[in-house]
């Protein structure tokens, strides 16, 4: 997952096809002088289909595509000939995908399963042609029904992955370290704040051949959730993590106070993220010595499980695998 391949946003204006026009036709033979109404119906119009795949990453393919059209359906015609139905357009979407009315910002759908479909905007239906009006009293019908409008609007599409684990922490904590030594996933590492400006993702290999999925989120900063730093754009993400890794550098000034503003940022974006079972690591922990760790070890979330790590040392890694999959069972 390339930096400026990962598009986890896009606004999208889609119309759905109107159905087609029922017909007013009327039997016209040699031999049947007044024959009688024989108007086929209209044929529906093209949905906008979201479908999910596995296949993709990202909405970077529907990040240049800002209006998507469905064709109408055909209009009836004589001889009881229906209209044909337009094809339907399908937009095939990331797992995590959520559907936002741009207006109202309401969530439509969200699209979490491969091979889930969901319209979108549901094409009209066609009408029907004058020979569904006739009746013993009204035998020669001169109308008939149009078709039912498509609909329309802008539509906000969210992807927020879909992960056992995501890292929290702030700007150099050490998740993209961290996530590197234990996954394949091969991030941008630096000595600089916001390394990281994407979300990366990578499979964790544990004990017989078992694994779980890792979310590299970026960093979190103090004013987030009110669009500080990298804002609430990625904060998103940590919403579909089962378990959340808290990081935070063990050369931290206060390494309480780093873990209570965290804990207040995703509160304050969605208060539902505080009830997510969570782990706090102490990274960065080969320039601790056993007499600091447990004048750290002290201070810290009584409730909260907690391991002092070292990706660069190796130290305590797979403790700390341990611990994540002791709290996904």
């Amino acid at each position: 997952m390339s930096n400026p391949n990962f598009i986890d946003y896009v606004k999208i204006f889609c119309r759905s096809g109107s159905g087609g026009a029922g017909a007013v036709h009327f039997i016209r033979e040699k031999f049947k002088e007044k024959g009688g109404p024989d108007g086929g119906n209209g044929g529906r119009g093209g949905h906008i289909i979201l479908k999910g795949t596995t296949q993709v990453w990202t909405l970077l393919h529907l990040k240049y595509r800002k209006h998507i059209h469905a064709k109408d359906g055909q209009g009836g015609k004589g001889d009881l000939m229906s209209g044909k139905d337009s094809e339907d357009i399908i937009l095939e979407v990331p797992l995590g995908t959520v559907a936002r009315d741009a207006e109202t910002m309401d969530i439509l759908f969200e699209i979490n399963h491969d091979g889930q479909e969901v319209i979108l905007m549901k094409g009209g239906k066609g009408g029907f042609g004058n020979d569904y009006f006739k009746t013993p009293t009204n035998q020669t019908p001169r109308y008939a029904q149009p078709g039912i409008p498509c609909q329309e609007g802008w539509i906000i599409l969210e992807l927020k992955l879909l992960a056992d684990v995501g890292l929290v922490g702030f700007p150099n904590a050490g998740k993209s370290t961290l996530l590197s030594v234990v996954s394949a996933a091969k991030p941008e590492i630096a000595d600089y704040p916001f390394t990281t400006l994407v979300p990366n993702l990578g499979v964790v290999n544990y004990r017989s051949n078992r694994s779980f999925v890792m979310a590299d989120i970026p960093g979190i900063i103090e004013g987030a959730a009110d669009g500080k730093g990298l804002g609430v754009r990625f904060l998103r993400h940590i919403e579909r993590n089962s378990i959340l890794l808290f990081m935070i550098s063990a050369d931290s000034n206060d390494i309480v106070k780093e873990y209570k503003i965290l804990e207040k940022e995703l509160k304050k974006y969605n208060p539902e993220l505080v009830k997510k079972k969570r782990i706090l690591a102490i990274s960065k922990s080969d320039m601790l010595d056993e007499e600091l760790m447990l004048e750290i070890k002290k201070t810290l979330p009584k409730k909260v499980p907690h391991i002092f790590i070292s990706s660069v040392a190796n130290y305590n890694i797979d403790g700390l695998k341990d611990l994540i999959w002791k709290a996904l069972e």
